[in-house]
């Protein structure tokens, strides 16, 4: 299992646009993702409900996780996503 952590840039948090972009890219992997706030309980990053449920705020660090082939190449690219502002 790999795990990365991420400050989250988007002034909305991970709501809205920044929280419908990270789901899809955590989709996309094709992997098993989760993320947590800080070092609370992980959710599933596939799923919109349960990401904006986090309630992570602009600021708030993020602990991502996945498991499986090209996991560390999955995570650092939802971390640069996490750490994009995409509130434009």
């Amino acid at each position: 299992m790999s795990t990365r952590t991420a400050t989250v840039a988007s002034r909305v948090g991970l709501h809205a646009r920044p929280a419908s972009l990270f789901v899809q890219a955590a989709a996309a992997t094709g992997l098993p993702v989760t993320v947590a706030v800080g070092e609370g309980v992980p959710v599933d990053a596939r799923s919109i409900l349960m990401v904006m449920g986090l309630g992570a705020k602009h600021g708030d660090q993020v602990t991502l996780t996945a498991e499986g082939e090209g996991a560390d190449a999955a995570l650092d690219s939802l971390v640069e996503l996490v750490e994009t502002d995409h509130d434009a």
